[in-house]
C-alpha cells in the first residue's frame, strides 16, 4: 500500500473554483482507477484555501498511472489562475493507527 498526503492552496477568493476541480478529480479517480484505494478530499478548517487529499495506492504501478492520467492533466489546466502555490507531495509510511 503507498499513502500520500498531497496539499493543495488556491488563491485567496479562488476556494469555489478549486473545490470544483478538485470534487471532479475525486470523480473522475473514482471511475477511472480502481487500483486506488482511497481518495479522500479535505479542506482546512482555520484556512479555507487550502485543501488535502490523502491517497491510497494498491501498488507503484497505480501511483504512475495516476500521474499521467488525462484527468490529472485536465486538473492542470482546471488550476491555471486558481491555485495559489504549487502543489506539496508527501508519501507516508503507515505505522499504527486505529481503523473503526
Amino acid at each position: 500500500m503507498i499513502t500520500i498526503i498531497a496539499k493543495v492552496q488556491s488563491r485567496e477568493g479562488k476556494e469555489s473554483e478549486m473545490l470544483a476541480a478538485l470534487e471532479k478529480m475525486v470523480a473522475a479517480v473514482s471511475t477511472n482507477e480502481p487500483e486506488v484505494s482511497k481518495y479522500e478530499l479535505h479542506q482546512d478548517v482555520e484556512n479555507p484555501t487550502i485543501f488535502y487529499f490523502y491517497e491510497q495506492y494498491d501498488n507503484d504501478e497505480a501511483l504512475k498511472s495516476h500521474g499521467v492520467s488525462e484527468h490529472m492533466k485536465q486538473l492542470g489546466t482546471d488550476l491555471k489562475g486558481v491555485a495559489g502555490a504549487r502543489p506539496e507531495i508527501t508519501r507516508v509510511t503507515w505505522i499504527a493507527g486505529i481503523d473503526r
